[in-house]
């Protein structure tokens, strides 16, 4: 028998939330994100709004997250890599990059578990904008308790009571999958977190193995999926452009791209120039509503949103030209196939 009881999750959390973290929204009756809320000032005097008109970058165009039915900007924040959000010791900048993110208009922001204090991080900056922003989070724990126990922590660090999605992460074994839909499996926490509104909508993340994550949305209804697509990894032969996206789209799961300049490589090794053809080149896939890129400093997201910003739909012969010249260089760039 589950060490946890059904019945007693939400009592717990919105208990645990008020003594411990302050007050924050509950999930219940909530379908969309705003773009253009009117949240509360800034420590620094001045709502995020009034904030975002004094940015360069013009407002994102927006995409419907597949059937989540959430409208939401092309990009949003990572929080992983070498960033002050998954970095201990860099609570101020990490702090800063959030608030600049809400700013310049970014809504989705993406974390986990693994990623160091990346949920603390965003858990001192989002509960004032919780109504306005879609937060999403991971699990890698695939047993039903295990998975329970990172939930109710994660949402803790994050200081909210419900988590817009929550996903498996990267998942890359069918044995996996065996075991998140087993009768002690995670996907057993997910639908009880669902049906107690504190989980809004379900993922499943990878970057391993298409296969896998193809079959795991033939046998489950997830809503969303996070994968890597970019320049380079079309060349792979088992690549996710055409291993997972057809599936995605038959079944009108969401996508979001994630490892969209491959951590820099591709700028690194000479194979794309900027930042506007890897973005480009990802939002322009059939069946791609978003990207998660992290940013090492304010700086660098600035530059990001203004690319997205721009961002127009690149036309076949566009998408060619990029691919031929990441053609030599995919496999140093696909790196991140290799992690499990």
């Amino acid at each position: 028998m589950s060490v946890y009881s059904k019945s007693t999750r939400r009592k717990f959390l919105a208990t645990s939330l008020t003594t411990g973290l302050g007050v924050v929204g509950c999930a219940n009756g909530r379908s969309q994100v705003s773009s253009s809320p009117s949240p509360p000032a800034s420590a620094e005097g001045r709502s995020p709004t009034q904030a975002s008109t004094q940015s360069s970058a013009a407002p994102m165009p927006q995409r419907k997250l597949g059937r989540t039915n959430i409208e939401l900007p092309i990009l949003g924040l990572g929080g992983a890599g070498q960033t002050p959000l998954s970095n201990p010791g860099q609570e101020d900048a990490a702090i800063a990059q959030i608030h600049r993110a809400w700013e310049l208009g970014i809504r989705y922001f993406d974390t986990a578990a693994s990623y160091g204090p990346s949920e603390e991080h965003l858990g001192k900056v989002l509960p004032t904008y919780r109504q306005d922003v879609f937060i999403a989070s991971k699990t890698a724990v695939f047993d039903r308790d295990g998975a329970w126990r990172q939930l109710e922590r994660s949402l803790k660090r994050l200081n909210t009571d419900y988590l817009d999605l929550w996903q498996f992460h990267h998942v890359s074994f069918e044995e996996e999958l065996d075991e998140i839909f087993g009768a002690n499996g995670a996907a057993k926490t997910l639908e009880e977190a669902q049906e107690q509104g504190i989980v809004k909508f379900s993922g499943i993340t990878g970057h391993h193995e298409p296969d896998v994550i193809a079959e795991a949305l033939r046998r489950y209804p997830f809503d969303h999926t996070l994968i890597p697509i970019n320049a380079a990894e079309i060349h792979h032969p088992r690549s996710f452009i055409p291993g997972v996206l057809p599936i995605a789209q038959e079944k009108n799961v969401g996508v979001t791209a994630m490892k969209v300049p491959a951590y820099g490589r591709l700028f690194r090794s000479g194979a794309l120039d900027r930042m506007h053809q890897a973005l480009g080149y990802t939002l322009s896939q059939k069946g791609v509503h978003c990207a998660i890129i992290a940013a090492e400093n304010v700086a660098q997201l600035e530059g990001n949103v203004r690319v997205a910003s721009k961002f127009q739909p690149l036309e076949a012969i566009a998408l060619e030209k990029l691919e031929q010249r990441t053609a030599a260089a995919w496999e140093e760039n696909a790196f991140y196939r290799r992690w499990t």
